[in-house]
């Protein structure tokens, strides 16, 4: 098994942490695993991503030339991204602020109103974890257990948000 995934959007919205929180989740379950950030010199605002690749071997190589998942968060990672993704992969988008739909047949696509639905719950920058909730049911690379504690580890220094960012990410989860 080798898994890659591109997680994108505007610098603020978590996308890092995103994939962090996959990554250390993986390694929480013994796989091995790169990850591979990459943010524009405006960080909030402009345009950020990562790669996490996850597998039961040794990987070569951190770059997702072709990956089998892709999350977009906003509009213009829909855009540069759809076209990346490999065929029969899937693709995420937060279709609470996203306008255009992927034009190609021949990958799976997932819109989650993960603005929205962390704008119901009180949280609006729950978006990342509403959308990583749904992301690890649909893929089943790890466990919500793993993540869970990885949130823990996360929030260790802001405990006070771990409560809310666990109900975001069972959120997305159930959402399937």
């Amino acid at each position: 098994m080798l898994i890659k995934t591109i997680f994108a959007g505007f610098g603020g919205q978590g996308v890092l942490s995103m994939g962090l929180n996959l990554a250390q989740a993986a390694m929480t379950e013994g796989k091995e695993v790169t990850y591979l950030p990459s943010y524009g010199a405006e960080v909030r605002g402009g345009t950020a991503n990562c790669t996490v690749t996850i597998s039961d071997e040794e990987i070569a190589s951190p770059v997702a030339s072709s990956p089998e998942f892709v999350v977009a968060l906003n509009q213009p990672s829909l855009v540069r991204f759809q076209n990346q993704i490999q065929s029969g992969g899937i693709f995420f988008i937060n279709s609470s602020i996203t306008e255009a739909r992927t034009t190609r047949g021949d990958i799976e696509l997932i819109e989650v109103p993960a603005s929205e639905m962390a704008e119901k719950m009180g949280n609006p920058k729950g978006v990342n974890t509403v959308m990583l909730g749904a992301f690890i049911k649909k893929s089943n690379l790890v466990s919500l257990d793993s993540l869970l504690k990885g949130l823990e580890d996360s929030f260790k220094k802001k405990p006070k948000l771990i409560d809310i960012n666990k109900k975001a990410l069972k959120m997305g989860f159930d959402l399937f």
